[in-house]
């Protein structure tokens, strides 16, 4: 489907009613303060590309790309209207008349299969491991980099030696009597970067009566391409992973990032895929998607047993913004939290404001992405927590750069990967 004939394009603009609440709650514009940073703004600009009242340009891409595409001002607005959609689909509009081959080759080719990302991954590993990565840093070669990638490579540090494909099989039997059959949707930063979230997951869910299969074949959710203007590759990539999920009789289709349940739920699926003759098998899958800390609360409602031995430990506990403002759920990571024995949660000052990651944010757009990452560590440092409990990759990855920046001595981690201690430690 054109542009200019997408329903939230063609729709939604017409609802705006120019409220500016949109501003008051955007981590952009904070920083900004400049109405082309505002949501209200980006709408505008949308508004003018749809009518041709303006070109599509570089410097219109650029302004639209300062967004975070955190969804606080589509949680926020009045009028329900849904901006990061309106952002996404004029990024890609605009990306077709300035492509950019290494964009192209990053997103079109690496992003899409994963033996080549694993390579890459492993090559910048290596890269680590053998002092390569600071002694390019320390002669300067980095700043050759293009972008931002001078500043944003110290974001990726420690990379696993084996990914969690290489430590786990693709189906495991429940322990104990089965209760449903689950599908894992394993996600490319789970996988590549944070293995031991992967490997907890699969362990509680098999714990609490859950056959779990891991599709060896499943691709990048899309996420990813859909916020650098790749809409029609994020769509490629919708399509595989519905054929190849559906080909399983899953009751559910869990995962533990917070971007890729967002990526693949019914919204998501019907503004990529709506109207294709893919819509129904689409919203078959995403249907039975759900976010790992959901499903154990609400569908498992798991019960951890009583450890007097637990060791007292203070969390403090960070929204991603894909969690709680895309899909609304706050709840079931706290829930999951408080039920572990020996924690104490500690709730920080503005919990579900955007930490700046935002998936490739913080590589595009590092300086910006580290001011706003400024104000979450203030607050989560103020609590007095040992640990900050989070559920999106992309959000671990930013928090752990922050706490290096501020040389706190914390740990970022996974719920899950605390449930999963919590059993091994009986």
């Amino acid at each position: 489907m054109q542009f200019k004939e997408l329903p939230s394009v063609k729709e939604q603009i017409m609802k705006c009613v120019r409220c500016g609440k949109c501003r008051s709650v955007c981590p952009v514009f904070a920083e900004i303060r400049n109405e082309t940073a505002a949501p209200r703004g980006h709408v505008f600009m949308v508004e003018m590309l749809r009518d041709s009242k303006v070109e599509a340009s570089q410097l219109l891409y650029d302004r639209l790309s300062n967004c975070l595409m955190c969804e606080t001002c589509s949680a926020n607005c009045p009028s329900g209207i849904e901006v990061h959609k309106l952002n996404a689909a004029a990024r890609s509009y605009i990306y077709k008349y300035y492509p950019n081959s290494t964009k192209d080759m990053i997103f079109d080719t690496m992003w899409t299969n994963p033996g080549l990302m694993q390579k890459t991954i492993m090559m910048m590993r290596g890269a680590q491991k053998t002092g390569m990565q600071f002694l390019a840093r320390s002669i300067g070669f980095t700043k050759y980099l293009p972008g931002d990638m001078s500043k944003a490579e110290r974001i990726l540090t420690d990379i696993p030696s084996r990914s969690a494909r290489h430590l786990l099989a693709e189906g495991y039997r429940s322990i104990g009597e089965r209760k449903y059959t689950v599908g894992y949707f394993l996600g490319c930063a789970t996988n590549l970067l944070n293995p031991q979230v992967a490997v907890a997951a699969v362990d509680v869910l098999i714990r609490n009566g859950c056959d779990v299969i891991i599709p060896s074949d499943n691709k990048c959710c899309g996420l990813p391409h859909l916020a650098n203007g790749k809409m029609d590759t994020a769509q490629e990539l919708a399509i595989h992973n519905v054929k190849t999920f559906n080909n399983y009789q899953f009751d559910y289709i869990i995962t533990d990032c917070a971007s890729c349940s967002s990526a693949l739920d019914p919204k998501s699926m019907q503004f990529l895929l709506g109207g294709t003759k893919d819509e129904d098998d689409a919203q078959k899958f995403a249907g039975k998607i759900m976010d790992l800390n959901r499903f154990l609360i609400e569908i498992l409602d798991i019960k951890l047993p009583a450890n007097e031995n637990a060791s007292p430990i203070k969390i403090t506990y960070h929204d991603p913004c894909h969690l709680a403002n895309a899909q609304g759920i706050k709840a079931a990571p706290r829930e999951l939290l408080k039920r572990i024995p020996g924690v104490e949660l500690v709730e920080m000052k503005d919990a579900n404001r955007c930490c700046g990651g935002s998936g490739t944010y913080s590589v595009t757009h590092y300086d910006l992405s580290m001011q706003i990452l400024d104000h979450k560590m203030h607050n989560a440092m103020e609590t007095g927590a040992s640990k900050i409990a989070t559920c999106c990759p992309s959000c671990m990855m930013q928090l752990r750069h922050g706490i290096k920046r501020e040389n706190w001595n914390a740990e970022v981690v996974h719920p899950v990967e605390l449930i999963c201690e919590s059993y091994k430690g009986l």
